[in-house]
């Protein structure tokens, strides 16, 4: 391995910048190029099929035969005419990635025997991947193989080139079982998404505004990631199948000094970022932001906000295309939550608001008194639903790389808390305070917005508040940063969560203030008590200060909030009555979807635990170990021949010492490998899925610390050039 090492090493160091093939045309001449968009559909579908198309994408209503075969026909030649060969419904199953099963437009006509080339309305519609093959929670068995992807036209089809110059267009799809339960991620997020804009749109029509017909969840999500050489990546292989490191001693640099931050953008890096830009752009994937992020070897790429289901299709799409590109500069993209110890891990912070079809963002304050009341009414509403839903969202953001990362000093705690400014926290304190409806008086012409107060608020909130990057969740004046999501999550996980009670939440809103109105209360004095009892009774989680301190862990368990720390314990939430209930009830989930998804989650929790388990292993012995025994038997026999030639014992002691420390942690890297290794038989042979997973989590894991400090200790003493693995500081440092 020493050898790989440095093969890997004289390869990274002298990698140069790949050329980048840069189009002539602007960006706006070639942005969404490759896909099926509205542009597209106008111009190849007559008028009868593209009403109803944009009718079925508008009000998710279903596309007649006739209709799905013109828009296949129309959909084949465009694609053809872009150097395609195959089609696939593209989809997002429960493993964590997108899934593509391909078949080719070629076809033989059987009348004839020539070759034709088919793409039928139901070949658009429908396709049947095996459905026993991806995880399902127990809904397939794994002799019912028959599962159904079906079009979701509100996701635009899209053509993905291939490296070999071919081309394939890409159908985005729901993925269903033969019994028609959800085995994705995009069918509960758009059934959340129909949800909330039928709540949101009822509260606007009934209090603020009767011409808004439709309200969209919006969501713009930025990407963290870790960039690394191929060569040094392939040298390790815990990076290789876990996706992180699981040893490494910090090197002397890290991040201390706080210089990679927006600091110039190495040029091997800006060839690549460059590259997956262009292609994404052609995607219609609306990047704009790119930059250096706190670690070393880490960065960001952020895109424009989107309708959610876009957003989210968008965001799966985009790092399947980062990962391809990397391989043409010879890179790896990493984008496990927590790569390497000691320094910042990544995220993917969901930036969430609600527009209506007018324009309007209600989670945009005004200077108007009256749209500032619409603006406080989903702003609370939102702080109400995150308040009664903490420990839902906690498990919507659960899994085994997040939990490396939750807590540590560059993430959000596990604590769910609302961070809103002291601008807004100084607006609901003075809302808190407003007098009792009764003790308000309004004669006739009497400003009720000024009795109330609403009137006071600032018109330029964005600019008055600041942004707190310890908080999970936080207000930046208009929208929410739900910050706490992992860097390799996919986001229709927490949306759908986020999406649901909120939804609940303002139906809830709605039938409260009903009540106050039908006592003969004035509207606006209506929604103002109870937005005044929701703020009371969601203040306790809302937190201005220091996120990672132990301070706000003490006083967190003051307030009564949760602190989940472990992803065992955070997805038991899915199987609380009132989770089960909440969903259910809206048809988001079935009670046999979230059983079947908290099985899965705990599956592929103790899944990953057990590789990096097996991985830990593996290279403590093979690697570290091994190279250890035979560095320490060379000072053996350096201090014997120093013996023989009677040099004094003063000048070899340290030599000794050395010899000693490393018996000691080989020693105990044998034990405690061992002790692993029974440990996680122990838990194989549970048959509780729940208490297995929490065996995992604590027994089996709670060697992961102590294997890792006795290796990364050798890694101080073993000659440099004797070091199996490619060290912190040459993944990092060498761009």
């Amino acid at each position: 391995m020493a050898i790989n090492r440095f093969k890997a090493l004289d390869l990274a160091q002298t990698r140069q910048s790949t050329n980048v093939k840069v189009p002539s045309e602007k960006v706006t001449d070639y942005y969404g190029s490759m896909t099926f968009n509205d542009e597209v559909m106008r111009s190849l579908l007559s008028p009868e099929a593209y009403l109803k198309i944009t009718t079925a994408i508008q009000t998710g209503s279903k596309i007649d035969r006739d209709a799905a075969d013109e828009v296949a026909a129309a959909m084949k030649s465009w694609a053809i005419s872009k150097g395609a060969t195959h089609y696939t419904h593209w989809f997002q199953p429960l493993t964590g990635t997108t899934a593509e099963k391909h078949d080719s437009f070629f076809d033989i006509d059987l009348s004839n025997g020539k070759a034709v080339e088919k793409f039928k309305g139901s070949a658009l519609v429908q396709q049947e991947p095996d459905a026993s093959s991806f995880p399902n929670g127990g809904i397939r068995s794994t002799f019912e193989a028959r599962g159904y992807t079906g079009w979701d036209p509100s996701s635009p089809a899209f053509i993905m080139e291939n490296s070999t110059g071919t081309a394939t267009l890409c159908v985005p799809s729901v993925f269903v079982s033969y019994t028609g339960e959800a085995l994705d991620y995009k069918t509960p997020l758009l059934k959340s998404i129909e949800l909330i804009d039928k709540a949101a749109t009822a509260v606007i029509k009934e209090f603020f505004n009767r011409d808004v017909n439709k309200v969209i969840p919006t969501v713009g999500i930025e990407q963290e990631y870790f960039l690394v050489d191929e060569a040094l990546h392939n040298a390790r292989p815990d990076l290789m199948m876990a996706g992180r490191s699981v040893f490494g001693h910090a090197p002397a640099k890290g991040q201390q000094l706080e210089d990679h931050y927006f600091g110039s953008i190495p040029n091997r890096v800006n060839a690549f970022m460059v590259d997956f830009e262009i292609e994404a752009l052609k995607l219609g994937i609306p990047v704009r932001t790119r930059h250096n992020e706190v670690a070393p070897a880490q960065f960001e790429v952020a895109p424009t906000f989107e309708e959610a289901n876009l957003a989210c299709d968008h965001n799966a799409l985009l790092m399947d295309l980062m990962n391809k590109v990397a391989t043409k500069h010879k890179f790896k993209v990493l984008f496990h939550e927590k790569p390497f110890a000691g320094i910042n891990g990544s995220g993917k912070h969901n930036n969430w608001a609600l527009a209506t079809d007018t324009g309007i963002n209600l989670l945009g304050p005004s200077s108007k008194p009256k749209e500032n009341l619409r603006f406080l009414t989903f702003f609370v509403n939102v702080l109400k639903a995150v308040h009664d839903n903490a420990d839902l969202l906690r498990a919507s953001i659960a899994s085994a790389g997040n939990e490396h990362r939750l807590g540590a000093n560059e993430a959000p705690p596990a604590i769910v808390s609302a961070f809103l400014g002291s601008t807004m926290s100084q607006v609901l304190d003075d809302l808190e305070k407003m007098k009792d409806i009764e003790d308000i008086t309004l004669e006739k012409g009497d400003n009720v917005y000024l009795k109330l107060g609403i009137n006071k608020i600032p018109s330029l909130i964005l600019d008055n508040t600041d942004r707190n990057r310890t908080s999970p969740f936080a207000f930046t004046g208009n929208k929410f940063e739900f910050r706490a999501v992992g860097s390799s999550a996919n986001s229709a996980a927490p949306m759908t969560i986020l999406n649901t009670i909120v939804a609940n939440q303002l139906i809830a809103f709605r039938k409260d203030v009903d009540a106050v109105l039908d006592k003969g209360v004035k509207k606006e004095l209506a929604i103002m008590e109870i937005l005044k009892k929701y703020v009371k009774e969601s203040k306790k989680i809302r937190f201005e200060g220091n996120g990672y301190s132990d301070e706000w862990v003490k006083e967190a368990e003051k307030r009564g909030l949760s602190n989940l720390k472990s992803t065992p314990e955070a997805l038991d939430v899915y199987t609380r009555p009132e989770s089960i209930e909440l969903f259910t009830k809206y048809g988001i989930y079935s009670k046999e979807e979230m059983h079947a998804r908290y099985e899965i989650e705990l599956e592929n929790y103790i899944k990953k635990i057990q590789i990096e388990s097996r991985v830990i292993g593996d290279m403590a012995i093979n690697h570290i170990v091994s190279t250890s025994i035979k560095y320490q038997t060379s000072l053996v026999e350096n201090v014997k021949g120093q013996k023989e030639i009677g040099i004094d014992k003063s000048f070899y002691e340290p030599t000794i010492e050395m010899i000693k420390k490393i018996s000691e942690y080989t020693s105990k890297i044998v034990r405690l490998q061992n002790e692993m290794t029974e440990a996680r038989k122990e838990a194989n042979n549970v048959d509780d899925i729940a208490e297995r997973a929490h065996l995992y989590s604590t027994k089996v894991k709670g060697f992961f610390d102590e294997i890792r400090y006795a290796v990364d200790k050798l890694e101080l003493v073993v000659d440099d050039d004797e070091w199996p693995l490619p060290k912190y500081r040459e993944l990092l440092l060498i761009k």
